[in-house]
């Protein structure tokens, strides 16, 4: 990838471009996953759970955005990204699983 396009790189291009994706389509997976594991889980009532879930997924995603940012490689924010998106998907399907058998 020796192409320069404006003097920049194609290479740097193409790992910025796969950071702003997996900022924003990873941190959605991360925040809505966040959000139904502490629906499930929490010991309220089901209207106030689901509540505290909403707003508590808008930290998560700001905290998955700045994560994809701060990381040195692309591959890193990746990772950090959706392996916990998917601890939190078996966790999910497992208190689901138990609530509704």
């Amino acid at each position: 990838m020796k192409r320069k396009a404006g003097g920049i790189l194609l290479s740097y291009r193409l790992a910025v471009a796969s950071r702003c994706l997996a900022a924003l389509l990873g941190g959605y997976l991360l925040a809505s996953m966040t959000s139904i594991c502490i629906t499930l889980l929490v010991p309220m009532t089901p209207v106030d759970a689901t509540l505290t879930g909403m707003m508590l997924s808008f930290v998560f995603y700001l905290l998955a955005f700045i994560w994809c940012f701060a990381c040195r490689t692309a591959t890193r924010a990746w990772l950090g990204v959706l392996l916990p998106s998917l601890a939190l998907a078996l966790i999910n399907g497992l208190a689901y699983w138990m609530k509704n058998p």
